[in-house]
């Protein structure tokens, strides 16, 4: 229960008819969920308008709408209407209210780029928790809040969600959090209503460029330089081209990163690790802060994602051993993880789901020089022919076998994508097996492993479902591994 004119206190509005002195029982934007005595936001959506769903919110028991224009209301309704310039703008302070500005019981860490958000946040939570704080996550793969983790539906929920998990947080004595901040979540205002103590860039490349995303490259760019308009010290990565204009104009104290510049914080003696099969990297950091870490994770984008994550949390007073023992042992789901089957080669599970990621994955293992390097991947059903092409013939360049399988067909024959994937290999002269079934092709890979193969699973990362004419299928290639590995035993 919150009072109305609270929840507004800190944005502009007209009041176009009823009272604000009023208490509020709830903020609801999901017409399909209204409650009696809350607040309806009526969002504008790219699929449906929640302006069109006022009346049904008001018969529902709404006793109050935010809104952008005219709405239709049902006869003789005794109802408050609050008109703003942006109702999601307008959303994320209202939500902020209602839950008690949290965020200011919180220090919050955010992170943009299009790679290394993932990776990081949980590099991040390893390394401060390491050092006795208690550290909350939001992120692609799940919200955690102490021993709750919560299923992910978007890399940054709606800004009523954001303020519920920061409450969550604070409620719970954490003392920070990390999150992954989409250009998404940018664009739609889900993070404003409070100020971010760091802002951080890792890289921008092309991506989430189409219908309902970004309509062009500047307007993906200028979505992601709104973080440093929102918080409190900027860190980004000095190496990517695009880091001045992503900062261009931003209100922050700015502070640098990178292996290839003179940044404040800098990565130097790079070495690639193969320890029994198990990859990694070693590194030395000057500048900013000066320490010999070692990860478990392998390639030059992990070596940016540790060094971001030192670069923040060396403002929270981390002794060095560790951040140097928290770098070792952090592992990501789905991100470069290496899972033993063997002393003999190498199996990882990576998210790879495009050819711009696959390829990334591919010349970061080559420099490993593996045996033979093997590659296990299926498409996306439902979602642009192109990406199987382009991932079929990426595949076929760079791996020495190509494994083609299923991945989440969703309403699409299984075979029918297999069969596109083999057009773009068909394009190289690289060896591939085709095995729908990706239990069945999984156990194929591990039984014809030769000493010195890299194996990746690519595609799944995190999932632990298979996503089959509408269901849900669960699927995890963990499970998927553990069982095959009983079987042969």
């Amino acid at each position: 229960m919150a009072a109305l004119g609270e929840l507004l206190k800190e944005m502009s509005y007209e009041c176009i008819s009823g009272t604000t002195e009023q208490d509020i029982t709830d903020v609801i934007y999901d017409s399909r969920k209204v409650t009696e005595g809350c607040l309806f936001v009526c969002i504008p959506g790219a699929k449906a308008d929640g302006h069109k769903f006022a009346a049904d919110a008001v018969r529902a028991g709404a006793k109050a709408l935010l809104t952008e224009h005219e709405v239709e209301l049902p006869e003789g309704a005794d109802v408050t209407v609050i008109r703003v310039a942006d109702v999601r703008y307008a959303m994320a302070f209202v939500s902020a209210a209602y839950f008690g500005h949290p965020a200011r019981q919180l220090k919050v860490i955010g992170i943009t780029g299009t790679k290394g958000k993932t990776t990081t946040t949980y590099l991040v939570k390893s390394i401060l928790e390491q050092a006795g704080r208690k550290v909350g996550l939001i992120g692609t793969i799940e919200i955690i809040v102490g021993d709750t983790h919560i299923h992910a539906e978007n890399t940054t929920p709606q800004s009523y969600l954001v303020q519920k998990y920061f409450r969550m947080m604070a409620d719970a004595g954490c003392d920070t959090v990390v999150m992954e901040v989409s250009s998404q979540g940018l664009m739609l205002h889900r993070t404003q209503g409070f100020v971010f103590d760091f802002g951080i860039f890792t890289n921008l490349e092309p991506d989430h460029i189409g219908e309902n995303e970004h309509k062009d490259f500047d307007d993906y760019l200028h979505c992601k330089s709104l973080l440093f308009r929102q918080c409190r010290v900027g860190i980004v990565n000095a190496d990517d081209a695009h880091w001045k204009e992503v900062t261009k104009g931003c209100t922050c104290q700015l502070e640098t990163y990178g292996i290839d510049t003179e940044a404040d914080l800098r990565a130097e003696d790079i070495a690639f690790l193969n320890e029994g099969g198990s990859l990694g990297m070693a590194f030395k950091t000057k500048g900013l802060a000066e320490l010999s870490v070692k990860i478990s994770s392998p390639g030059k984008f992990n070596v940016y994602n540790a060094l971001t994550a030192i670069a923040i949390c060396r403002h929270f007073g981390v002794q060095e051993e560790k951040v140097q023992k928290a770098l070792r042992a952090a592992k990501v789901k789905g991100r470069t993880e290496m899972v033993k089957v063997s002393d003999d080669f190498t199996l990882m599970i990576d998210y790879a789901h495009n050819a711009m990621a696959l390829k990334s994955l591919l010349e970061t293992l080559r420099a490993y020089e593996p045996h033979r390097l093997v590659c296990l991947f299926g498409c996306g059903g439902n979602r642009a022919k192109s990406r199987r092409y382009e991932m079929g013939e990426v595949s076929g360049q760079m791996a020495d076998l190509t494994i083609i399988t299923s991945d989440n067909p969703r309403t699409e024959e299984p075979q029918a994508i297999i069969d596109d994937i083999r057009t773009g290999i068909a394009k190289t002269d690289g060896k591939y097996v085709e095995i729908c079934d990706r239990k069945e092709a999984i156990a194929y890979a591990i039984d014809h492993g030769e000493p010195g193969d890299i194996i990746v699973l690519a595609g799944k990362g995190h999932e632990d479902y298979q996503e089959i004419n509408g269901v849900k299928y669960p699927m995890d290639e963990r499970v998927l591994i553990q069982e095959i590995l009983e079987e042969r035993a």
